[in-house]
């Protein structure tokens, strides 16, 4: 029981988590937005590197992929949200909680997803984002990805009756 409930806390720690990131984002567009528009720039990345052709310099398009990482923030901290009520809800059967896992599992991997591939891989590896020393999301993106990605191998792991 104390390790179902213990999945329960950790999937709703990261959908307040996500929920606050979300609520910062909307209420404080600007300071994010700030970092957003640097990297798709690229213009506090090494002069004169070779990479600098991908560099996106319409207005309209960072505030679009800003707007989707919102979005996607959303998902991820309502389907935690749910995920956590559900799991909440079946802790006492462990057949059931492990049925009612899907949700926890499905925000937990779009979390992944978002810090892990937007972030890390595309931000840091398409748009050199490793290369700037104002705009550099890649050590807080990496933290999620990691407090994300231990989170969801311990959830999965199949939860069964102990009997002594």
């Amino acid at each position: 029981m104390y390790t179902r409930l213990s999945k329960v806390v950790l999937v709703l720690a990261i959908a307040l988590y996500t929920s606050l990131v979300a609520f910062n984002n909307l209420t404080d567009y600007d300071s994010n937005f700030t970092i957003v528009n640097h990297v798709l720039k690229m213009d506090t990345t090494f002069p004169d590197n070779k990479g600098l052709w991908r560099a996106i310099e319409s207005p309209v398009i960072h505030h679009m992929i800003y707007g989707l990482i919102i979005f996607i923030e959303i998902v991820i901290a309502a389907l935690c949200w749910l995920g956590g009520f559900h799991l909440y809800r079946n802790i006492k059967y462990p057949a059931q909680f492990n049925q009612a896992k899907r949700m926890a599992i499905l925000g937990l991997t779009l979390g992944f997803i978002l810090w892990f591939i937007g972030f890390m891989t595309v931000g840091g590896e398409w748009f050199l984002m490793w290369q700037s020393d104002i705009a550099n999301g890649q050590q807080a993106a990496f933290r999620l990805v990691m407090i994300i990605g231990i989170t969801l191998i311990y959830l999965a792991q199949t939860d069964e009756e102990k009997h002594a």
